[in-house]
């Protein structure tokens, strides 16, 4: 049996050029929103606008995961971000989720 190492790596290519076209046609593949941030910390930092990418059940384990407990139930509201209430620790705090993943936690 003879393989063409041309061969090889021009199915690589071809499969490289179909896979990039693919992301950039769908943008759900680069979905911004499931990158983790760098930093785990809440921000209070501006929040982004957008179109939300997450559910509810979604966005309340993102907080979860961050260290919040007792998370009320969440509302998308017309800015596309998820607000509702939490413990950060023993303190009741304000939360927001964008779009993006970014959370952020005021004192109520």
């Amino acid at each position: 049996m003879r393989i063409w190492a041309g061969g090889a790596v021009a199915v690589a290519s071809l499969w490289l050029a179909v896979s990039s076209g693919l992301a950039q046609q769908n943008p759900a593949m680069e979905n911004p929103s499931v990158v983790q941030p760098k930093s785990m910390a809440p921000t209070t930092a501006p929040l982004s606008v957008g179109a939300n990418s997450f559910s509810e059940g979604q966005a309340r384990d993102l907080l979860v995961s961050r260290g919040f407990s007792d998370v009320s139930q969440l509302m998308n509201d017309s800015q596309g971000i998820w607000r509702g209430t939490a413990k950060n620790g023993t303190q009741r705090v304000r939360v927001s989720v964008d779009f993006k993943g970014n959370v952020s936690a005021q004192p109520e």
